[in-house]
């Protein structure tokens, strides 16, 4: 199954960067947080008034309780407005 946004909805994956202390200890995934970051997986078409200016792969930031969370197939997504969007990350 495929999931695709419609209008201005971004469909969103959890960004799993490995989160270690400064001693070198791996936090188990228990003791993190939700994600502020999430990469772009799909783009809704967008409407009249709004222009879509994220796309498929960008790393974007969203707030800890804005979307709507889906799971399919095991893996767990997040669909948002564009409006809901904070920041695309850049290297």
């Amino acid at each position: 199954m495929k999931l695709k946004p419609m209008a201005d909805n971004v469909l969103l994956k959890a960004y799993e960067a490995q989160q270690t202390t400064a001693s070198g200890i791996i936090l188990a995934t228990t003791s993190k947080e939700k994600p502020a970051i999430y990469q772009v997986v799909s783009v809704g078409p967008g409407t009249k008034d709004v222009t879509m200016t994220v796309k498929t792969g960008d790393k974007v930031v969203v707030g800890k309780f804005v979307g709507t969370d889906v799971t399919l197939d095991k893996e767990e997504y997040k669909f948002v407005k564009q409006d809901d969007i904070l920041a695309v990350v850049t290297d």
